[in-house]
């Protein structure tokens, strides 16, 4: 009889553990981070194309003032012509690039303004700024 008494306290204290160490999400929760994870994707799945045109206008900018044109004419020239091909690049013209010398070295700056919507009347404004290195 005590060795049952015995194994009764042990299983009790074993059930009493288990239910103080339990833990979980709640229904509630799991809708929440569902809600906040389902938002955040949309974010970046509408943010990620304005960042590639980014890196697409960057490079361009990289190589042409790589090519060294001689005139100013030449670089927005140059600048139509990628846009012809690169068919992402839409948020600027050759009119916006900003062209100058420093140091012997031409230098090729550029800034636009990018708005993403997200859902009604709530927007996203990026501004993006970049030159050539």
């Amino acid at each position: 009889m005590r060795r049952s008494q015995s194994n009764r306290g042990l299983a009790h204290g074993r059930d009493q553990r288990l239910q103080r160490g339990q833990r979980g999400v709640s229904l509630f929760g799991l809708l929440f981070w569902a809600v906040v994870l389902a938002f955040g994707g949309v974010v970046v799945a509408r943010v990620i194309p304005t960042v590639l045109e980014f890196y697409t206008i960057q490079r361009v900018v990289d190589r042409i003032a790589a090519s060294n044109p001689s005139t100013v004419p030449a670089v927005r020239a140059a600048f139509e012509t990628a846009q012809q091909v690169e068919y992402s690049m839409v948020s600027i013209r050759s009119q916006d690039l900003v062209v100058s010398k420093e140091n012997d070295k031409l230098q090729i700056s550029f800034a636009y303004d990018k708005q993403v919507d997200l859902a009604g009347p709530v927007y996203l404004l990026i501004k993006y700024e970049g030159k050539s290195r």
